[in-house]
């Protein structure tokens, strides 16, 4: 016999309070949308079919509308990640300068050992990105939220021991 986690609503005490504030901005609940979602993600760490369901709930919304919104943005996890979330830009500019062995770097020193995939410590999450908008300075990487520029296989040992 299996048992079921009941769902805790994510959306009580101070982060409802910080969800009401955050409607005070807004002509409409609706138009919170964003806001909400970062609420759930910075709650949980990644967004839930359920936690769709609760701000669905909250906004006036579907579900599915909620999904449309977390499916169409990458910063939203539908899955649980590591507590550091690495993405690597390795469209084709940034390929030419060295993103795939950026990749690699990645992947060989934080343990996550495939893309997509959490290291076995739930430390690392390791992606590649469709343009981070700093062709200028390829290879760039964002690290939670923190903008890396010029990210060479050399600097990742170096950016992995920052985040440890």
């Amino acid at each position: 016999m299996s048992v079921v986690e009941e769902y805790q609503p994510v959306f009580t005490g101070k982060t409802l309070d910080r969800l009401r504030e955050i409607f005070t901005r807004y002509p409409t609940k609706a138009a919170a949308m964003l806001p909400a979602l970062w609420l759930v993600q910075e709650a949980r760490g990644w967004v839930s079919d359920r936690s769709m369901v609760e701000v669905g709930e909250l906004l006036g919304v579907t579900p599915a509308h909620v999904r449309g919104v977390v499916t169409f943005y990458t910063m939203f996890h539908q899955h649980p990640v590591g507590r550091n979330f690495v993405q690597v830009c390795t469209t084709s500019p940034c390929n030419l300068c060295g993103a795939e062995d950026v990749v690699q770097a990645f992947l060989e020193h934080t343990g996550a050992r495939e893309l997509g995939a959490t290291s076995p410590d739930g430390a690392w999450t390791v992606t590649e990105v469709e343009c981070l908008g700093a062709c200028g300075f390829a290879t760039p990487v964002l690290v939670n939220a923190d903008f890396v520029e010029s990210v060479t296989p050399e600097r990742v040992p170096e950016i992995v021991r920052k985040y440890k």
